[in-house]
């Protein structure tokens, strides 16, 4: 069975429902556990070979996209290439800075260690306000990138708050955003973006609700994680699920979502990665199991 496609808003692009995020390529430093060369070459060799199209990644994300320009640059007109912009440019910097300069610098990077020429979405990392990009020209920079064909589409990155203003800004072709059916704070904004003609590409850490988040996980990130956590491991979605893990319960739930074109899932494992697109060719999931999800999870 052949992975369902869709149309990615006003780009045109034809992708994969189901995209693969390259976060946990990261390498030294991650939460979880280190990935080797050759786990890096087969997962994403597997995701090209099983028909997922769409790859997303960040200059954040440590050792990723040297991972993607080693193992499958080869294979470049095989996928859409997403990354993003406004990264530190310094190992171990934290600040994320909006300027043309670190635009075009961290493209610039980007495309080096991917070994590619030209990204198709450069999106916005972490959301910052748009009196921000407009007080850095942030916007400007990108469609200089566009017109010099480092880039093929522009995209945000975004949550709440700043989100309903960047797609009021009407500039973004394609937004990266939460929703989960553990989190549909921007339920209503996915449905926003694609109203303008934006594709839209969800993200939702489906599997790091499913336990505990480690110790070393960050504070501010880990204490979100455990509340989802709590929140699924009391909604007993196994009873739901048919036999078949929570995780793909999860995943049919977002692809649900009629006005969201992929869904981003992460994994360093080839084993999770097969389970993710066993799961995103059943389809969405059946409409009572659907609206039983979301009873046993509550609202918004």
């Amino acid at each position: 069975m052949t992975l369902p496609t869709t149309t990615l808003g006003r780009t045109g692009l034809r992708v994969s429902r189901l995209g693969y995020g390259a976060m946990e390529l990261r390498g030294p430093g991650a939460w979880g556990p280190p990935v080797t060369d050759d786990a890096a070459r087969t997962v994403l060799n597997e995701a090209l070979d099983s028909g997922v199209n769409l790859i997303d990644t960040s200059p954040d994300y440590g050792d990723a996209e040297e991972h993607i320009g080693r193992w499958v640059s080869h294979r470049r007109d095989e996928f859409v290439l997403a990354s993003k912009c406004g990264c530190p440019l310094a190992d171990g910097d934290p600040a994320h800075v909006y300027t043309k300069a670190n635009v075009r610098a961290g493209v610039e990077r980007s495309l080096r260690r991917m070994r590619t020429d030209h990204l198709d979405i450069l999106m916005v990392h972490l959301s910052p306000s748009v009196a921000v990009m407009e007080a850095e020209d942030t916007v400007a920079e990108m469609r200089a990138l566009q017109d010099e064909g480092l880039i093929r589409f522009t995209g945000m990155s975004g949550e709440l708050p700043h989100l309903p203003d960047h797609i009021a800004m009407g500039v973004f072709d394609v937004f990266l955003l939460p929703y989960s059916a553990l989190d549909r704070s921007h339920e209503r904004l996915v449905e926003a973006a694609a109203a303008t003609g934006a594709g839209t590409v969800a993200r939702g850490s489906v599997a790091r609700s499913l336990t505990p988040p480690p110790e070393a996980v960050p504070e501010p990130v880990r204490r979100p994680l455990a509340q989802r956590h709590a929140r699924l491991a009391a909604a007993h979605l196994d009873e739901l699920a048919d036999g078949a893990p929570v995780t793909e319960l999860l995943l049919r739930f977002i692809l649900g979502h009629p006005e969201v074109h992929s869904v981003i899932v992460g994994s360093g494992r080839s084993q999770h990665l097969r389970a993710n697109i066993a799961a995103a060719r059943k389809g969405p999931l059946p409409a009572d199991v659907h609206t039983a999800v979301l009873d046993r999870l509550g609202g918004v």
